[in-house]
């Protein structure tokens, strides 16, 4: 009986330094099965969720908000706890290299906590080797678990920072929620069109940087912007029909840093989505919505492609991500793309001394005022 005891205790403690080994250490994504986070974070966020939307609207987005700092804390709990109870198991198996020998298996999980958490009472002593030896072990795993999991948070709030960086400038130009014909607006409004390819430039890299830390860390999707309206899916669904736009349909634009980032960024949710982050059902886009976006786009001033070879080109290069970031947008409960979204920026008027120049995207139209500030 004994023998099976200790190896229960084993088997959970040997579990715990896997799992944190596997969330914690390695850089990747490791959706093994024998995970306790992995059941931990998709239970409780089944549950917060289901509260959240019986609740009201403010629950619901406190409830959402607290969710991924909340679910890191909660797996230091959780590990720590799981702990305790392998070296009790380990150590009630041995109680009689303990003195005094412990008279069930709560004492024995309350000094497994106690060498855990390093407090030491010295209420119950290990007066063998295999009982020394396990009290050394536990205290090593709480200080190794304690440590991992801080540095753990520091890495999560620094991707989260980064992550949140771009996504609320981008909120000056495409608005909340942010949408890619807003976004048009504005450039063309302002007289800034040669921002795009740096902007493409910049969201490229912004990709790459969260494909790397969300695929290793997935716990950081559930992390939400602090800004109402705003979520970095939303954000990169509008960056993503931006390049989509340019690449397709606007005529006059340098498209090879828009490809790029499309490239990038639709390889972010595709990694992303194979992770298992979708849920509900995908409105699709359609013709009246593009045809919609293209008048509006004329109205700013750019040339576009024929109508209907451009949406054949647009429809196609949307399905390699817009399906997918929806699902993960359901699944988060957090914003989605905004298509025809409007941006409420630059009401008043802008004045600087010399007007931009024209822009070969901006087609002449000479019954009317050039675009610009003003």
């Amino acid at each position: 009986m004994d023998v099976l005891v200790f190896a229960l205790g084993a088997l959970l403690a040997l579990l715990v330094a896997w799992d944190l080994f596997q969330t914690v250490v390695v850089p990747r994504p490791s959706p093994g099965r024998f995970r306790i986070s992995r059941y931990v974070v998709r239970d409780s966020w089944r549950l917060v969720k289901a509260i959240g939307r019986r609740g009201p609207v403010r629950l619901r987005d406190t409830l959402f908000g607290l969710f991924g700092p909340g679910a890191a804390i909660m797996l230091l709990g959780i590990w720590l706890t799981v702990l305790s109870f392998g070296f009790g198991l380990m150590l009630f198996a041995l109680r009689e290299g303990l003195q005094p020998v412990p008279p069930d298996l709560g004492t024995a999980v309350y000094m497994a906590a106690a060498s855990i958490l390093t407090i030491g009472y010295g209420d119950i002593v290990p007066t063998v080797l295999a009982t020394r030896v396990l009290v050394a072990l536990a205290a090593m795993g709480g200080l190794g678990a304690v440590a991992l999991v801080v540095t753990f948070l520091f890495s999560l709030y620094g991707s989260y920072q980064r992550r949140e960086l771009r996504v609320v400038t981008l909120e000056a130009a495409a608005g909340a929620p942010p949408s890619a014909v807003g976004l048009f607006e504005s450039y063309a409004r302002l007289g800034v069109l040669d921002r795009f390819p740096p902007l493409f430039r910049a969201w490229e890299e912004w990709s790459a940087e969260v494909l790397d830390s969300h695929v290793a860390y997935p716990i950081l999707g559930f992390f939400r912007s602090s800004h109402d309206g705003l979520s970095w899916i939303s954000a990169l669904g509008t960056v993503l029909d931006a390049a989509s736009l340019v690449v397709t349909t606007i005529e006059g634009l340098p498209r090879g840093d828009a490809e790029l980032a499309r490239r990038v960024g639709s390889h972010l949710v595709e990694d992303l989505s194979n992770l298992g982050f979708g849920e509900g059902q995908v409105a699709w886009l359609q013709r009246a919505d593009f045809d919609a976006a293209c008048e509006r786009l004329e109205a700013a001033g750019y040339r576009l492609a024929p109508r209907d070879r451009a949406w054949a080109a647009f429809e196609t290069a949307r399905l390699a991500y817009a399906p997918r970031l929806e699902a993960m947008a359901n699944y988060w409960g957090v914003p989605a793309t905004s298509w025809l979204g409007t941006t409420e920026m630059l009401r008043s008027p802008v004045h600087r001394d010399d007007p931009a120049p024209p822009h070969p995207a901006i087609a002449p139209r000479p019954s009317t005022p050039p675009l610009g500030p003003g």
